[in-house]
C-alpha cells in the first residue's frame, strides 16, 4: 500500500480509541508537532527509519498538513526509496500547491527514477513560484542541468557500464544536487579501482565541502591537483574551501579577541564566497547573530537566526540564539515557541529549564508591570521605590484632577489606584519576592481588589491632616503639608 493510504489507515485505526476522540483539533496539532521535531532529532542523527516512525505518525494525527508528507518523502530520499518519497511529496504539493520545497522533493524523486520531462516540469513550477528566490533559482538551475547528464549517464552507463569518465559526470551532478552519500559511493568505487583518479578525488571533496567538512575536502581537492595539476574544478573549490575557511577562522579569533565589530564583518565577508554552501552559510549567519546580539543589534540578531534556521531547519544552536534574542527583546510567546522546538528535538535539562524560565516570563509579562507603573527599574532600591511612589501618587491624586473632565478623572484615579497597588506590593519585602519570582500574589491570599488606595496615600503622608491641595487659580495646585 502507498504511504498516502497507510497514513490514513493508521488515522482511523488510531481515532477508533476513546483517548483519540476526545482530542481537539488544537491538541492533535500539538501532539503532531512534538513526533515531527522528534523525527526531525532523528533525521540530524541520521537514523532515518527512526525519523521515518515519527514522521508517519505526524502524518497520522494531522493528515491534511503538507510539511509532514514533505519531511517524510525527504527520508524516503535519503533511505533511497524514491518511488515511496515520490508518492508523499506529491501528496505535499497537492495539500499545497505553494509548496516550494515539496515541488523540488518530487521534481528529485522524478529525476532520480529517470523521470526527466517530469521532473523538469516540477522545477519549472518552482521558478514561476519562487522567481525572485536566488536560493531557489540556484538550485533549480543546477538542478535542471544536472537534469540532464544524470538521465543521458544513465543511458550511456547501460551501453559502457565499465566507463569511468560517464560515472564521474554523473557523481558530480549527484554531488550538485545534494544527494551526497550517492555522489560518494559512485567515487568510492572508482577509487577502489584507480586511488589516482584526480576526478573521483575532486567529487569526493566536493561532497565534504558541501557538507560543512572542509579540512577533509581542501585534502581531498589536494590530492586531486597532485595528480592532475591542471584540474581547474578542483582548484576553484580549494580556493574557495580555503577562503571560506580562512575567513571564518578569522571572525572566530576576532570574537574571541572582543573585537565584535571586525567579527561582525568577517562573518560577512565570509557570506559573500560560497552562497552554495548551505550548511557552513547556516553557521556563519548563527555566529554572525551572536555577534550582532553582543553589539546590541538584537533585530539583526534575529534575522541572522532567522536565515541559518531557513537554510537548515535542523540548527539547534540557531534556534536557542533566536529564543536568547527574543528573551532580551522580551518576545517572551516567540521565545517560548524557538525553545518548545528545542526541548522537543532534545530533551535535556539545560533545554527544559529555559523553556521553564522563558513560560515564567510569558506569564509575567502578561501581569501588570509594576515597576513600569512607578516608573523603576527592577532592581530599584527601597528609598527609590518610596520616591518613586511619592512623585506618581501626587501625579495623579484624585484631588489634583478635580477640575478636570468626567473622562479624563476616571483615567487619573485608575492610575493612582495602580501606583497605590504597584507600592502596596513592592514596598513590602514578602509580597516583592514572590511577585518577582512569578507566583500570583493572589493565589496566596492577597487579594489585590481588597486595598483601598487613599489609605496608602494618607499613611504614607502621615495621616489625616497631613497632607492637601490648595488650589492658586484655575488649573494650578501646590502642596500643603501639616
Amino acid at each position: 500500500p502507498t504511504h498516502g493510504k497507510m497514513a490514513t489507515e493508521n488515522c482511523d485505526a488510531v481515532n477508533t480509541e476513546p483517548d483519540m476522540e476526545l482530542l481537539s483539533d488544537e491538541e492533535l496539532e500539538r501532539e503532531a508537532e512534538g513526533f515531527k521535531e522528534q523525527g526531525n532529532a532523528f533525521y540530524v542523527k541520521k537514523d532515518y527509519a527512526e525519523a521515518f516512525n515519527y514522521y508517519t505518525k505526524a502524518i497520522d494525527m494531522c493528515p491534511r498538513n503538507p510539511s509532514y508528507y514533505g519531511n517524510r518523502a525527504a527520508t524516503l530520499m535519503m533511505l533511497c526509496r524514491y518511488r515511496e518519497a515520490l508518492e508523499d511529496a506529491q501528496q505535499a504539493v497537492r495539500l499545497d500547491g505553494n509548496f516550494v520545497k515539496g515541488h523540488l522533493r518530487e521534481g528529485k524523486c522524478h529525476l532520480s527514477l529517470g523521470n526527466a520531462m517530469a521532473a523538469r516540469r516540477c522545477f519549472q513550477k518552482v521558478l514561476e513560484l519562487e522567481l525572485e528566490n536566488g536560493q531557489a533559482q540556484q538550485e533549480v538551475s543546477e538542478c535542471l542541468c544536472s537534469l540532464k547528464v544524470v538521465f543521458c549517464m544513465d543511458r550511456a552507463l547501460e551501453s559502457a557500464p565499465a566507463c569511468h569518465k560517464f560515472k564521474i559526470l554523473k557523481a558530480e551532478c549527484l554531488a550538485l544536487l545534494g544527494r551526497y552519500p550517492e555522489a560518494q559511493s559512485v567515487a568510492s568505487d572508482i577509487l577502489r579501482m584507480d586511488s589516482t583518479n584526480a576526478d573521483a578525488l575532486y567529487v569526493r571533496g566536493l561532497c565534504l565541502y558541501y557538507e560543512d567538512c572542509i579540512d577533509k575536502a581542501v585534502q581531498f581537492f589536494v590530492q586531486a591537483l597532485r595528480m592532475a595539476p591542471d584540474h581547474d574544478k578542483a582548484r576553484l573549490a580549494c580556493r574557495d574551501a580555503k577562503a571560506l575557511k580562512a575567513k571564518k577562522e578569522e571572525g572566530n579569533k576576532a570574537f574571541k579577541d572582543g573585537n565584535f565589530e571586525a567579527a561582525y564583518e568577517l562573518y560577512s565577508e565570509a557570506l559573500t564566497i560560497d552562497p552554495n554552501n548551505i550548511k557552513t552559510n547556516a553557521k556563519l549567519y548563527c555566529n554572525r547573530a551572536t555577534v550582532g546580539s553582543k553589539l546590541k543589534k538584537l533585530d539583526q540578531a534575529i534575522e541572522d537566526c532567522t536565515k541559518a534556521i531557513k537554510l537548515d531547519e535542523t540548527y539547534i544552536k540557531a534556534y536557542l540564539r533566536r529564543a536568547q534574542c527574543y528573551m532580551d527583546t522580551e518576545l517572551y510567546e516567540e521565545a517560548v515557541r524557538d525553545y518548545e522546538k528545542v526541548y522537543q528535538t532534545e530533551k535535556t535539562k539545560e533545554h527544559k529549564h529555559l523553556l521553564k524560565t522563558a513560560q515564567l516570563e510569558l506569564k509575567k509579562s502578561k501581569r501588570k508591570d509594576y515597576y513600569k507603573i512607578l516608573g523603576v527599574e527592577k532592581n530599584a532600591t527601597e528609598d527609590e521605590i518610596k520616591k518613586a511612589y511619592r512623585k506618581r501618587a501626587l501625579l495623579h491624586h484624585p484631588d489634583r484632577h478635580s477640575g478636570a473632565s468626567p473622562e479624563l478623572q476616571k483615567e487619573e484615579e485608575k492610575k493612582f489606584k495602580e501606583v497605590g497597588e504597584a507600592f502596596s506590593v513592592l514596598s513590602d519585602p514578602k509580597k516583592k519576592s514572590r511577585y518577582d519570582s512569578g507566583q500570583d500574589l493572589e493565589d496566596d491570599g492577597m487579594n489585590m481588589g481588597d486595598f483601598d488606595a487613599n489609605n496608602i496615600f494618607k499613611a504614607f503622608f502621615g495621616g489625616p491632616g497631613g497632607f492637601s491641595f490648595e488650589a492658586s487659580g484655575p488649573g494650578n495646585f501646590f502642596f500643603q503639608f501639616g
